[in-house]
């Protein structure tokens, strides 16, 4: 069977899990996107809960920064064909404290195993916050996300670039980490650029 007939059934099936329904406040609603020719793999967290409400991945305004960031356009972000957008949960998993929780611990060890090896085009992957990149790097992660995106070009090498995560919580990391868009933004959008022509 070919891998694009294999992708289609299993997106069918990640998007009627109900695996983590029990700890789901908002219930269940696995958001993803992906094609066996995406050449692009975006990994982030979670769905919030616009992207929850809509069913979009990054429909928010942290999405928006983000296609600053990769220098691309709605479109073009969505076109599944060339760009896989995953988070290491795919549902909302709930807010406390005004914060979103952490991803469902059940849905990457469940998923990705089956889901990634279809992704045979996948040139680069992004791994944007503190629980995408402790899964797309493992040991290689650093002791703090200011670390492991301070490594960046030594992820890059491994086809991986980690970024922070796009929120606008995260404006005063960005302004502490001034080499953040004088380094490593251009370079961002120069491989997005390169991978998605």
């Amino acid at each position: 069977m070919k891998q694009r007939d294999k992708l289609g059934p299993l997106l069918a099936e990640i998007r009627a899990c109900r695996l983590c329904e029990a700890h789901l406040p908002d219930g269940p609603r696995p958001v993803l996107q992906a094609a066996t020719s995406s050449r692009l793999l975006i990994v982030g967290q979670a769905p919030g809960r616009k992207v929850h409400a809509s069913g979009i991945p990054f429909d928010d305004v942290s999405g928006n920064r983000l296609r600053a960031w990769l220098g691309i356009d709605r479109d073009i972000f969505y076109d599944a064909e060339r760009i896989a957008i995953m988070g290491m949960g795919f549902c909302f998993p709930g807010s406390y404290r005004g914060g979103d929780l952490p991803p469902r611990p059940e849905c990457a060890p469940t998923w990705q195993p089956r889901l990634l090896p279809l992704l045979t085009h996948v040139q680069l992957t992004l791994a944007i916050g503190q629980y995408a990149q402790a899964g797309m790097l493992g040991t290689r992660c650093g002791r703090t996300l200011t670390e492991t995106v301070a490594a960046w070009r030594s992820h890059l090498a491994n086809g991986v670039l980690p970024l922070p995560h796009p929120s606008p919580r995260n404006q005063l990391w960005v302004k502490r980490n001034p080499w953040f868009e004088s380094e490593l933004l251009p370079v961002l959008r120069r491989e997005v650029a390169q991978v998605l022509r």
